[in-house]
């Protein structure tokens, strides 16, 4: 591909643009990475499939035809062990259309999570989240990776950085949860940066 690489990213999140440029830079990739604010007539893609890879798919097939440029696209969640495997996709959804009483979501989703684990003993408290990203090139290939950060739930959230389940997930081998993180200390261990970095190798070689 002649001329630097142009690379969409599925997401309005403006924190995820900077993120994705920074690890392609660290993998040697020259790309601009746009989200979808550069591209408003882009698509909403309802997370309609059974996985985290067909869900990351899906957005980026969706993104590139639109925009005829490679696009790029992931879904994330949280796989508890004693729930066999759930919230899995359906993590930013867990809670239905309940809300805690202030309307936050993410927070009712953790609630509800710890309710549910309420009656299970600290070593059956396993858990791992999970990423796939998606490379999508209009009229070419398709490339899919995971990424996985296993760790288990602990009982009462602690910490105030990340989002969503981090204040109760501490990865394995530490004793904080990813919301006691820094964020560059997390992207480096975090199933985000695992998938967003091996798809980079990916990406360079079309760049």
């Amino acid at each position: 591909m002649s001329g630097r690489l142009r690379l969409v990213l599925a997401t309005r999140n403006t924190k995820k643009v900077p993120e994705m440029a920074a690890i392609l830079a660290e993998a040697g990739v020259d790309a601009h990475v746009v989200g979808l604010d550069e591209h408003p007539g882009a698509p909403e893609v309802a997370e309609t499939e059974p996985t985290f890879t067909g869900n990351a798919l899906l957005k980026a097939r969706a993104v590139a035809a639109s925009t005829g440029l490679p696009a790029v696209a992931d879904d994330s969640g949280l796989r508890v062990d004693a729930l066999g495997g759930m919230p899995g996709v359906l993590s930013a959804r867990w809670s239905g259309r309940f809300g805690d009483a202030s309307g936050d979501k993410d927070l009712a989703n953790l609630h509800l999570v710890l309710d549910q684990l309420a009656d299970t003993p600290d070593e059956r408290r396993g858990a791992e989240f999970v990423a796939a990203a998606a490379l999508v090139v209009p009229g070419g290939e398709e490339t899919a990776v995971e990424g996985v950060m296993r760790g288990s739930i602990i009982r009462e959230p602690r910490g105030a950085n990340g989002f969503g389940y981090d204040p109760v997930f501490v990865p394995e081998g530490g004793d904080r949860t990813t919301a006691e993180m820094a964020a560059e200390e997390k992207n480096a261990i975090s199933h985000r940066g695992k998938a967003f970095r091996a798809l980079a190798e990916e990406i360079r070689r079309i760049s």
